[in-house]
């Protein structure tokens, strides 16, 4: 079913969907776009890595009726008892939250242990006691470990390289013994470097783009770790919107109890992200000069390739991304431009 019919699908009739890491970057994008197309959603978040101003810009880009079928309830996944409240009545999780970042989780790993797998089967063993059938979850490109095929396939992993990796190939382990043992209708998405409108720019784990994007308007140095020639399957926020929502409503059986690349499907190395980035804030602010990168060590745990084959998820799940990272980036710039020059 094309992205399109599902969304007319769900105007007709109405789900109530749980959202955990609800005011985080993907989290939140997904309330926006749920809302306006008037479902119910149960939002679940600790503020460990969400933010609340996260929520004040959906409740603002929608109505007063759709924010109204909005409840949130500020919890952690590490408590069973709020995994089991917030699995109540509902038809259709959409697990977002964790511990994201490679050198966190080699900073802390026990944190990203608790969050990402004691917390992953706390919301799974609670969905399945209440009943909930359909669970559409975040894995990560980073279950490709040391394997140097590209494009990635889903059936190739290599050996994993953080602790954060670890923590994403148990979920997929999980959810698919789930599916096995108790016909739980899982969905595992491995996000490749999602980008967009409200992705952190702040704190030492903050992702690349929306880093770059902020230092390079406040004239802040730039630093590339490696060489720059670093290649990353940089994904648009709407294709992985896309991507959970198709998931959430297939009724192919043949799509469940496996994970599926969420991605563009291309490839691009730091240094061109960093010149693209470069000449398209500068064409849109005057007199905005950016320096040249400072170049800094290989980061621990990086996988030195990423480009996805999106082939299984346009099969299966009926999949297609809607932005290339050129027309992500135009909506990026723009919007980051408003927001960070609006509040500084």
């Amino acid at each position: 079913m094309k992205y399109n019919e599902v969304k007319q699908e769900l105007l007709n009739n109405q789900k109530t969907w749980l959202i955990t890491g609800v005011a985080g970057f993907i989290g939140s994008n997904l309330l926006e776009e749920l809302l306006i197309l008037n479902q119910k959603i149960i939002g679940l978040d600790n503020f460990a890595t969400g933010h609340r101003y996260n929520l004040e810009q959906v409740k603002k880009a929608v109505s007063k009726e759709q924010w109204e079928n909005f409840t949130f309830v500020e919890g952690d996944m590490t408590d069973f008892t709020i995994c089991h409240s917030v699995t109540k009545d509902i038809d259709v999780v959409l697990h977002q939250a964790a511990l994201g970042s490679v050198p966190r989780s080699i900073d802390n790993p026990i944190a990203t242990n608790n969050a990402n797998i004691t917390g992953f089967l706390n919301i799974l063993t609670a969905a399945k006691d209440n009943g909930v059938k359909r669970f559409v979850y975040a894995s990560s490109s980073s279950v490709y470990g040391d394997s140097e095929e590209l494009p990635k396939v889903e059936e190739k992993t290599g050996n994993v390289l953080s602790p954060y990796a670890v923590t994403k190939a148990t979920n997929e382990l999980y959810a698919n013994v789930f599916h096995k043992c108790y016909d739980m209708q899982t969905i595992g998405l491995r996000y490749f470097n999602v980008f967009g409108k409200r992705q952190d720019p702040n704190g030492a784990y903050a992702a690349v783009m929306p880093k770059w994007i902020s230092q390079m308007l406040y004239n802040e140095d730039v630093y590339i770790n490696g060489d720059g020639e670093t290649s990353r399957d940089f994904t648009y926020i709407d294709n992985v919107v896309q991507m959970n929502i198709l998931s959430a409503m297939t009724t192919n059986q043949d799509a469940f109890g496996q994970a599926y690349n969420t991605a563009a499907g291309g490839r691009e190395t730091l240094n061109n992200l960093f010149i693209a980035l470069k000449s398209g804030l500068e064409s849109n602010i005057e007199n905005l000069h950016i320096p040249k990168p400072i170049y800094k060590d290989f980061r621990a745990g990086d996988i030195r390739h990423s480009n996805a084959n999106i082939e299984k998820a346009k099969n299966l799940i009926g999949y297609k991304p809607t932005h290339t990272l050129a027309d992500g980036l135009v909506e990026s710039i723009e919007w980051y431009i408003n927001d960070l020059r609006g509040n500084k």
